[in-house]
């Protein structure tokens, strides 16, 4: 097992550190938390929100790219998250990148010992970053899925959305919610 570190850390140390770790961390404020593991549910509808917005990409034909967990967006120098799903656009990244500079779209699936933190110091971190255009908070046991959106400005809608299409734009993606919870 291991030991999480007792001092505090910026994103470059814990990055530095959580290269070389087994399982998955997060930071915040500094702090090191482990991830717990994952449900067969939870890993199911996470699955199913990668291959709908890798989907919907492709539809599209925007140039964006959709990535699953295990990337980190940095929040500020004491604040890293890894989102269940991100969409980026624009340049590929490299293939020794660990962290996206600009997402346009988070999603995270809630899980029982997250639920509280990504629907509230996630969701204010996340539109922290001026990329941000979209933030889905997907609960593996729905529909719905709580749809935040960037809208001017300071000001964040959202929605709950239970079935039918869900338009993200910017970037211009439209995806079917049950092909979230891997509903064809």
């Amino acid at each position: 097992m291991t030991a999480l570190p007792k001092q505090r850390m910026t994103v470059d140390e814990y990055l530095a550190w959580a290269e070389g770790q087994p399982g998955r961390y997060e930071l915040h404020n500094g702090i090191v938390y482990a991830m717990t593991p994952e449900r067969a549910r939870h890993a199911e509808v996470k699955f199913g929100v990668q291959k709908a917005l890798e989907a919907a990409i492709r539809r599209a034909g925007v140039p964006c790219h959709m990535l699953p967990d295990g990337m980190t967006v940095r929040i500020d120098e004491a604040t890293a998250h890894e989102p269940d799903a991100l969409v980026y656009c624009g340049e590929k990244l490299p293939p020794t990148a660990i962290e996206v500079p600009n997402p346009a779209i988070l999603v995270e699936v809630l899980s029982p010992s997250t639920r509280h933190i990504d629907a509230s110091a996630k969701l204010a971190g996340y539109f922290r970053l001026p990329s941000v255009s979209h933030y889905l908070i997907v609960d593996p046991d729905g529909p719905p899925v709580i749809h935040h959106a960037r809208s001017g400005g300071d000001t964040i809608l959202t929605r709950i959305v239970r079935d039918g299409m869900l338009t993200l734009d910017p970037p211009g993606i439209v995806l079917a919610v049950a092909n979230l919870f891997g509903e064809t």
